[in-house]
């Protein structure tokens, strides 16, 4: 990833994390602390990241779509906005991350990553995290075409309402 397309995910991840601590609702249960252990680096890159030739708020909604199927799934949290929902999966916190590739020699066509990252924006290699974009990758496709079918009758439906005369009072004339 080029150092320029880097900075601005990291300031969109350090935005988003500072949006969503400050819309917080409820604290957070108090667990138990747990033993320290030594940290291992974090990973470059996650090991579930997929693409997929959509616009980038089909598959948002998409995702918002699957997780609340999906059993040991709920999101706390979203902006669409941003392109992210702040998601717990199997206990672990996790941003799922939706944003548009650029158009280049190799894509050709609107294409959207799909990514999980932890709450402070790093990539994050858990198996739960690597099992929901599993997940998400298989059932992205079909998920995207509901969301494009629901989004074009919504416009159907509107645009019939809009002409459709109204069938108010009759005013007589004098």
């Amino acid at each position: 990833m080029p150092p320029r397309h880097r900075r601005t995910l990291h300031c969109l991840l350090t935005g988003a994390v500072l949006a969503l601590g400050a819309c917080a609702t409820h604290a957070p249960l108090p667990q138990a602390p747990a033993p320290p252990l030594p940290a291992p680096p974090p990973p470059t890159a996650t090991a579930g990241e997929f693409t997929i030739e959509a616009v980038p708020l089909d598959v948002w909604n998409a995702i918002g779509d699957i997780v609340v199927r999906t059993p040991q799934a709920r999101y706390d949290s979203r902006s669409q906005m941003l392109g992210l929902y702040s998601v717990q999966y199997r206990g672990e916190n996790l941003l799922v991350l939706a944003h548009a590739l650029p158009l280049s020699d190799t894509i050709h066509v609107l294409t959207t990553e799909v990514t999980a990252r932890t709450p402070s924006g790093a990539p994050v290699d858990s198996p739960a995290a690597t099992d929901l974009l599993a997940i998400l990758q298989r059932e992205m496709p079909a998920e995207v075409q509901a969301v494009r079918a629901r989004q074009a009758a919504a416009d159907a439906a509107e645009k019939a309402a809009k002409a459709a005369p109204h069938k108010g009072k009759k005013h007589k004339k004098k």
